[in-house]
């Protein structure tokens, strides 16, 4: 990695860690080895450096959340694996966000203080929203869902869940009730499901 990466993870280490606001340039410095000047060569500030840590924020939940859907059969395995993948591989991700989901984090944080920088992390949960509601629109297309299901609650009640595991984790990092957590919501699709 060179100093711009290390900057940039690194950062988002400590954003997890202790959110954007109370984590400061000599924290990014002293977890980076990096002098001020280093820094500076690359970022004029910290609220430059913010887009950077999103932008890697969401290749890392990308590259972890949707690994292997392309390969799954059913519509309603491919949300049951990306449920998974957001417990396993993302949450449980401590070399890249030991203190839990960035975006919760940031999102909680920043909202009245930076409302510039919680848009941006809103257009993130949009999206998340949307490949949820394609997944189960196309489980109900494919008749995988019992007949009424409202996929637009389950999208909500889904995502919703994986916010509220997201915080319950991000509080005690206890494997046992993020696994409860996620769990609950895996047994709901079977309930929904034909």
């Amino acid at each position: 990695m060179n100093l711009r990466e290390r900057i940039i993870h690194e950062s988002l280490r400590l954003f997890s860690l202790k959110g954007y606001l109370s984590t400061t340039i000599d924290d990014i410095l002293a977890a980076t080895d990096a002098s001020k000047g280093g820094f500076y060569n690359h970022f004029r500030s910290k609220d430059e450096l913010f887009p950077a840590v999103l932008e890697e924020a969401r290749r890392i939940w990308r590259a972890k959340v949707l690994e292997g859907l392309e390969g799954r059969g059913s519509h309603l395995d491919k949300v049951r694996l990306f449920l998974t993948n957001y417990r396993d591989r993302y949450l449980k991700d401590w070399d890249n966000i030991p203190g839990g989901c960035v975006f919760v984090t940031l999102s909680v944080e920043l909202d009245d203080q930076r409302p510039d920088f919680a848009q941006e992390i809103q257009k993130g949960y949009i999206g998340v929203k949307k490949i949820l509601r394609q997944m189960l629109a196309r489980s109900k297309d494919s008749g995988e869902l019992k007949n009424g299901i409202d996929i637009d609650a389950v999208t909500d009640m889904l995502f919703s869940g994986m916010i509220g595991s997201s915080v319950l984790y991000g509080m005690d990092k206890s494997d046992p009730t993020l696994d409860r957590s996620i769990n609950s919501l895996l047994a709901f699709l079977d309930t929904i499901s034909k």
